[in-house]
């Protein structure tokens, strides 16, 4: 009949422009917050010892409105509530629907099927590390990402560590890099091996300043007092040629966290415990050195000076770093400085290593 409207072809319209807009409404809340400088809204999954920093820092950033935290024990969840000021929620789902952002401080174990719900909730996600127990889940969670079309970042935190960020753009294809990550024991964390308790971060440190892929891996651990081993050793050889040496502990009678590396014309060491570093390169020497001048010649007769060229550590608060970043990607669409990408470069790696200790 002329003039009739299709209601069935129209209903269709409607629900197909509801579904697109659902889709997008968080791209749409990350422009909104980027042009008007309106703060994300957070909360946190995870209230133990590193969760509880990451409340306090969230609460005290500019780019964030902390929301609350759900934790799964109900008893120390109302105390920490009580104790803080933190707005406690009593499930997942809650928690989740009330925030644009989600932080995950949960154990391991618990990562992929907190970041799951959360992605699927169209949630940004902040992820500790390692990213998952499993490669298999985290590729899941890349997946997720993509398909509901939020970002996600990873908590490896040596990134945005001072001494690191002053020497990054210095360590240019090293060739051979030597870490030691030492600690004294603590309960928390041996729900895992040191390789993903510990020596992740010295990986994920080393993939990023490596360009190529990794061509052979050896590796040992022993257990000593958990069930998981507690001390490990790696040697990872790379296709470029470049080897990397990594050790970590975490029945030391020290802590220690030191990395050095080794590259044509320079040495440069990164002690991320202490936030210090130093760079050493080589030069030519010149015709007539003075008298301090320190010279090295090799069997040919070839003179090099060797001189320090120590950069400036500007001291920040890396965890704080880490979100605030996160921020700033949400809100300007960009990449995140640790992508999911990157996790799960990290996370490859250390699960080859552990298959060497079977």
């Amino acid at each position: 009949m002329p003039g009739n409207v299709d209601i069935t072809n129209e209903r269709s319209r409607r629900i197909l422009i509801f579904i697109n807009v659902i889709a997008h409404i968080s791209l749409v809340n990350s422009y909104f917050c980027l042009k008007y400088n309106f703060m994300l809204k957070v909360g946190v999954l995870g209230a133990g010892h590193l969760g509880k920093i990451h409340l306090r820092l969230l609460q005290q950033s500019e780019k964030y409105e902390l929301v609350g935290f759900y934790d799964e024990n109900p008893v120390y969840a109302e105390k920490i509530a009580a104790e803080y000021g933190y707005k406690r929620f009593t499930t997942i789902a809650s928690l989740i629907h009330a925030v644009d952002v989600v932080d995950i401080v949960t154990p391991t174990l618990s990562h992929y099927k907190c970041a799951r719900v959360a992605i699927k909730s169209g949630k940004h996600v902040f992820i500790e590390k390692p990213i998952s127990n499993t490669i298999e889940e985290a590729e899941e969670i890349i997946s997720l990402a993509k398909e509901y079309k939020v970002k996600g970042q990873v908590g490896h935190v040596e990134r945005f560590n001072p001494a690191f960020i002053a020497t990054r753009d210095t360590i240019q294809n090293p060739m051979f890099i030597e870490t030691h990550r030492l600690a004294e024991f603590n309960p928390r964390g041996t729900d895992v091996p040191v390789v993903l308790d510990l020596m992740i971060h010295d990986i994920d440190v080393i993939l990023s300043v490596v360009n190529s892929p990794v061509k052979n891996i050896n590796a040992s651990g022993v257990s000593v007092i958990s069930d998981t081993p507690d001390i490990a050793n790696a040697r990872i050889e790379f296709e470029n040629g470049c080897v990397a040496n990594l050790t970590a502990s975490r029945i030391s009678l020290k802590n220690m966290r030191k990395s050095r590396f080794f590259q044509k014309d320079a040495y440069i060491s990164v002690d991320f415990l202490e936030k210090k570093c130093e760079v050493v390169k080589m030069k030519d020497a010149p015709e007539n050195p003075g008298d301090f001048d320190m010279i090295l010649q090799n069997a040919e007769g070839v003179k090099r000076q060797i001189y320090f060229a120590n950069p400036d550590v500007t001291q920040n608060n890396a965890i704080l770093d880490e979100l605030e970043t996160f921020a700033e990607a949400i809100t300007s669409g960009s990449d995140p400085i640790v992508t999911l990408e990157d996790g799960t470069k990290a996370l490859r790696v250390a699960h080859q290593i552990i298959n060497c200790f079977k």
